[in-house]
């Protein structure tokens, strides 16, 4: 049995690695330079992320470990919540400073985009099958719908606002979880899966 891991390393690296990429940007950024900010040797960093990317991610986005929102009783109410934590990650100042690096140092097939997908995507893929499955539960919708879809519907318009328009996402939470919510029960009601909204789901939000 291996020693536990120390999460002041972990903190320190990722504290290092945000200090770095808002003065030197991710093309400046080294890991030999988050090593030696962070005052631990390189091969610490190595056992906790494989890449570079990986451990830019981890420290300007979020790491691999991701928990869904709290419940709040409605599929708009869980969107919403969802897309105010999108906004706030893909937001942040460090995240600015990395987002597009990443997505060019990721945008071919390759190892690094598998590796990439199987700690980061997965983990969103998984946040947002949960808020699905309670939508279904509740009886707000009567199957689940395309888990990848919802993603795609959900992150694509933040950093479409963020990083192509440059414009604040002033209340694009509550308009997106409203629209999401609503398109998902039209087209549910369209397959003929049964669902119906609820009480707390037809109400405006309880994010």
């Amino acid at each position: 049995m291996g020693r536990p891991r120390d999460t002041r390393v972990d903190e320190a690296i990722l504290a290092a690695t945000r200090e770095l990429l808002a003065r030197h940007g991710y093309a400046g950024l080294t890991v030999d330079a988050v090593a030696e900010h962070a005052g631990i040797g390189k091969a610490a960093i190595y056992r906790r992320y494989a890449t570079k990317q990986e451990m830019v991610f981890a420290a300007a986005v979020h790491r691999s470990d991701l928990a869904p929102p709290p419940d709040t009783g409605s599929l708009r109410g869980d969107l919403t919540c969802l897309v105010e934590d999108i906004v706030a990650t893909l937001g942040n100042p460090a995240a600015s400073s990395a987002v597009l690096g990443l997505l060019a140092d990721l945008g071919a097939p390759s190892a690094l985009a598998d590796r990439f997908h199987a700690s980061f995507v997965t983990s969103q893929r998984a946040v947002v099958a949960e808020l699905m499955d309670r939508a279904v539960a509740r009886g707000e919708l009567g199957a689940p719908p395309d888990v990848d879809l919802v993603h795609a519907l959900l992150a694509g318009p933040v950093f479409a606002t963020l990083y192509l328009q440059r414009r604040r996402p002033d209340g694009l939470a509550e308009r997106l979880g409203r629209m999401v919510a609503e398109t998902l029960r039209l087209e549910d009601r369209a397959a003929g899966h049964g669902g119906h909204a609820t009480g707390s789901a037809a109400g405006s939000t309880t994010a």
